[in-house]
């Protein structure tokens, strides 16, 4: 027995609604969540399961009998330190409370890591939420498929990279560091390093494959990269490391600009003249950017933007809306200063 089935309330669970219906979990999900592509026999299947079972684990079968909890859950798969320090995390929820702005909905910021899944799972599937919002997955996360499972409507912020049905809303990672390198060989640089993100990330592997799709449309090498979660120490250590193995770098696009702020007092103390020695293009365009020394060059991506239309998305589905998009794709663009 799991640590979900022994603190679940009395009553069916999802597998006997699927038993009774004739159907699969899955689509026992699917019609909670008011999904499309299910039959109308296998929806009437499993309302009929639902009723004859009072199936009811969560607010989204709640919602069947017209119940709501009036409150969504914003969790970040982060430790608190993190996202209180962040800029990108306070822009999300920015948007996010923006989106929710004179609807009575009440929004509960939560912070977990994997070990804490368990616990997370048995308090959203209490009916205490209405749906959750899901920021910064690392690797095969669980979570949003889980939460699925249980038919917990989600929004994922930032594409996941477990292949999924849940839906999400992202920037054009690709894009940004695509335009960054374009930038930066217009500028006239030739070797041009990269501090990426973290690689278990899909916005730090976009970023990194449009710098590399850049680098190959102006036939330079990609061979300079060094990788960084997102965090100043880091971003100083992965800096040093390239000047380190390659002296004669004269651009740096870096995957966030918190990480930046860490590339630029590395080349600081070691005497680089930022931009005439060396450029530096950063990501995300929050207030670090313009605050920097020099005022950072940076790809923006609008964060609260992407909090108000994640929210959009899991109130349009709550709401039952129909042709709701499985996924968007927020634009970004260059927003040039001193530094490059």
């Amino acid at each position: 027995m799991t640590e979900i089935d022994r603190h679940r309330r009395p009553g069916p669970r999802i597998e006997e609604v699927a038993r009774l219906a004739g159907v699969s979990k899955s689509t026992v999900s699917r019609v909670i969540n008011g999904e499309q592509y299910v039959s109308a026999k296998a929806r009437d299947a499993v309302h009929t399961a639902i009723t004859h079972l009072k199936y009811s684990p969560n607010q989204a079968a709640r919602s069947l009998a017209g119940s709501k909890a009036n409150a969504i859950a914003l969790i970040v798969s982060e430790q608190g330190g993190r996202v209180l320090g962040d800029p990108f995390f306070a822009g999300v929820m920015r948007g996010v409370h923006a989106e929710l702005a004179g609807r009575h909905i009440q929004l509960l910021l939560m912070m977990s890591r994997p070990e804490d899944h368990n616990d997370l799972l048995t308090y959203l599937a209490g009916g205490h939420v209405d749906g959750a919002l899901l920021v910064s997955l690392h690797g095969d996360d669980p979570l949003p498929r889980k939460l699925q499972e249980l038919g917990v409507p989600v929004v994922v912020g930032g594409r996941p990279l477990a292949a999924t049905t849940v839906p999400f809303v992202d920037s054009d990672n690709f894009t940004g560091g695509l335009d960054a390198v374009r930038h930066l060989v217009s500028i006239g640089r030739h070797r041009i390093a990269t501090v990426a993100g973290p690689r278990d990330m899909a916005a730090g592997l976009d970023r990194l494959s449009g710098w590399r799709r850049g680098l190959g449309e102006a036939k330079l090498p990609a061979d300079l990269v060094a990788e960084a979660d997102f965090t100043p120490e880091s971003g100083a250590q992965a800096m040093a490391n390239l000047l380190d193995r390659a002296p004669d770098i004269d651009a740096v696009f870096v995957a966030a600009d918190i990480i930046a702020i860490g590339a630029l007092q590395v080349l600081h103390a070691r005497g680089r003249r930022i931009p005439q020695d060396v450029a530096v293009v950063g990501f995300d365009d929050s207030l670090l950017a313009s605050t920097a020394t020099p005022p950072l060059t940076t790809v923006r991506q609008d964060v609260e933007q992407l909090g108000r239309t994640m929210t959009w998305r899991l109130l349009g589905e709550l709401a039952g809306e129909e042709g709701l998009p499985p996924s968007l794709l927020l634009p970004t663009s260059l927003v040039r200063r001193e530094s490059a």
